[in-house]
């Protein structure tokens, strides 16, 4: 992938209707804005009015009187009142454009994050998460400062520059039109060089997302491990290292640019300003002038000369900053797989059943629910991905169990990851209790149906804040009740800080089947009607799986029950079991049933219970007959 042009560095161009879409933002604080405009312009008037003052100063002093020291004086105060209000009406401007520029970063980064909250599951299976984390951060402070940095900037130089220059013509056009012809020896190149910082700043940006998502990756504890155990530490310090030293000399060259640009506004500022006091005081001399008006020229000179540069420049600020709009736009323009129906419906009281009728399934494209930039690629993949489930006719009737076994591949976890709506069928329904989830309220489906899978995710918190993300009013008791019940009160009990303890990242500080039976805690609180239980023994070693094994059947008294399971002991007292290869139902049945019907079924018990050295895998439901068979192997390790 990094030989590909990503999409960040692109070309730069708005796309039409960005600017309306700014302002539906900027729209609350449009009285705000007005304010912040105001004060803007006063700043900029002040800036022209002192050097006026300046030159009466020089004026009064020349022409000498009786009356030439209070004139003085008088001068003197005014510009120090004048002082004193710029620096007033820069706290009040300042004050203004922190609060819009705070209020719009909060606004842009809550629409993102709520938006990214609605996409569907394959969105961030294809995300880089230091790409989605930079939206939020890098380029939403880069939008804002659209509204409170370029757009101040430029009103406050086109006011400057206007006010200057009509009193420069108006005090001596002569030295006004001579200085403004050293501005094209300044200004085109100042052109050139701005481009250039801002491609230099651009490639800087990018890098410092790619070392974000680097780190984002490899800091976590997944990640770190997988890095000690491919022994990769070196190889991935020294790729750091290099983008590292890019960004280090991306910054150099920056620093040399911006020099040379300032340098340059400081030659031809005092190139012009020699010019000024050269023909202006001779002017002055011949007495076509007043003294005071070379003062007040060499002055507004500054005021002439620094809005034009920053105008020329105008365009790449503001480019900048629309784009960095566009971009948070980009991800807001992503439109969520899975919506809410209006009219959406809660479930109808009592137990629930599940029901797959017909149901046809084919994963999303990539242009369906991702972005090339977020990939870091420079085309989405445009592979249409095959159909995964064909026609899949499955029913658990309110309070039964249902199992689904069959190899890696076949459909299981798709036929699972349906139920709570992580994905929409493409015809077909799921139902549940007849109602179509499609039909439902998220809040409805969220309250009917609970997962644990094989990796149940905690996060960076306590105990009680992961229990608590189920049900966040429950009490600490609660809390108690459901950890025992999840066969975790010894460890409670034995943790110094209790319901209070920190799990790490994922959970990583505690065992993998004691992260498993929190999850199952964090179910049994939830209360869920429905359960799916997708592979949650997979991994463990045996004793932790036997406690997780008693905690699921803890969980799974009264509900209804979708179990994926590899270990064909765990599910043989189940109400049914179906067989799903290749994307389809190829056997439905009890145990017996399926074993008599000499089946697939049947071929994978006999191969599971090959070796007659094995012991019998833990039952998941209860009433497992052991008896019958004590020569249990798991069908996949």
């Amino acid at each position: 992938m990094r030989g590909m042009t990503r999409a960040a560095d692109a070309p730069r161009s708005v796309a039409k209707g960005t600017i309306p879409r700014i302002w539906r933002f900027a729209r609350p604080y449009r009285l705000w804005l007005l304010s912040f405009l105001l004060l803007t312009t006063g700043t900029a008037v002040i800036g022209v009015v002192t050097p006026l003052l300046a030159g009466r100063v020089v004026d009064a002093i020349v022409a000498g009187g009786a009356d030439a020291a209070r004139r003085v004086i008088t001068l003197a105060l005014c510009i120090a009142a004048l002082a004193v209000a710029e620096a007033l009406i820069g706290l009040g401007a300042r004050w203004f454009s922190s609060r819009i520029g705070e209020g719009l970063i909060v606004d842009l980064r809550t629409a993102v994050f709520t938006h990214v909250q609605r996409m569907p599951v394959a969105f961030f299976m294809r995300t880089r998460t230091g790409a989605l984390v930079s939206r939020l951060n890098n380029d939403v402070i880069g939008a804002q400062s659209a509204i409170t940095t370029t757009l101040a900037s430029v009103l406050s130089n086109v006011i400057q520059l206007t006010l200057a220059l009509a009193v420069m013509i108006g005090l001596a056009w002569q030295v006004t039109v001579l200085a403004l012809l050293l501005l094209p020896i300044f200004v085109l190149p100042a052109r050139r060089m701005g481009r250039r910082i801002a491609d230099l700043r651009r490639d800087s940006a990018n890098l410092n997302a790619s070392m974000s998502t680097q780190m984002t990756e490899r800091f976590s504890a997944a990640g770190a491990t997988l890095v000690k155990l491919f022994g990769r530490p070196r190889e991935e310090a020294r790729e750091f290292g290099e983008r590292a030293e890019r960004v280090r000399d991306i910054g150099v060259r920056t620093a040399m640019v911006s020099r040379v640009f300032v340098t340059s506004l400081s030659l031809v500022s005092a190139l012009a300003q020699a010019l000024v006091y050269g023909l202006g005081g001779w002017l002055a001399v011949t007495g076509r002038i007043e003294p005071g008006t070379v003062v007040t020229l060499a002055l507004l000179l500054t005021r002439l000369y620094t809005p034009m540069t920053a105008l020329a420049n105008a365009r790449v600020d503001v480019m900048t900053a629309l784009v960095a709009f566009e971009r948070v736009f980009e991800v807001l323009d992503l439109e969520p797989m899975i919506t809410e129906r209006p009219g959406a419906r809660a479930l109808p009281p009592g137990p629930v059943s599940v029901r797959l009728r017909g149901v046809h399934f084919s994963y999303p494209t990539a242009e369906q629910v991702s972005l090339a930039s977020l990939e870091d690629v420079a085309v989405l993949d445009r592979r249409a991905p095959g159909e995964v489930l064909h026609g899949v006719d499955l029913e658990a009737p309110a309070g039964s169990l249902l199992a689904l076994v069959g190899p890696s591949g076949a459909g299981k976890s798709t036929i699972a990851s349906l139920l709570p709506r992580l994905y929409d069928v493409d015809s077909g329904a799921v139902e549940l209790s007849g109602v179509d989830v499609r039909d439902l309220t998220f809040d409805a489906l969220r309250g009917a149906v609970g997962v644990v899978t094989q990796d149940g995710h905690l996060f960076h918190d306590t105990i009680a804040a992961n229990l608590r993300y189920a049900r966040p009013e429950a009490s600490d008791d609660e809390l108690r009740e459901a950890l025992h019940r999840a066969r975790l009160g010894e460890l409670l009990d034995q943790l110094p800080d209790g319901l209070g303890t920190v799990v790490g990242e994922r959970g990583y500080r505690l065992s993998g089947g004691e992260r498993q039976r929190l999850t199952i805690a964090r179910l049994l609180l939830a209360r869920p009607p429905v359960v799916v239980l997708d592979e949650a023994t997979a991994h463990l070693d045996s004793e932790s799986e036997a406690a997780v094994q008693e905690a699921l059947a803890e969980a799974l008294v009264g509900r209804t029950a979708i179990v994926i399971a590899h270990r064909l002991s765990t599910v043989r007292a189940a109400d049914r079991i179906a067989v799903v290869e290749a994307g389809r139902v190829t056997e439905q049945g009890t145990h017996a049933e399926l074993l008599a019907a000499e089946g697939r079924y049947a071929a994978l018990h006999r191969t599971q219970f090959a070796d007659p050295g094995v012991t019998d895998a833990a039952c998941l439901v209860p009433g497992c007959d052991h008896s019958h068979d004590e020569r249990d192997l798991p069908l996949m390790r």
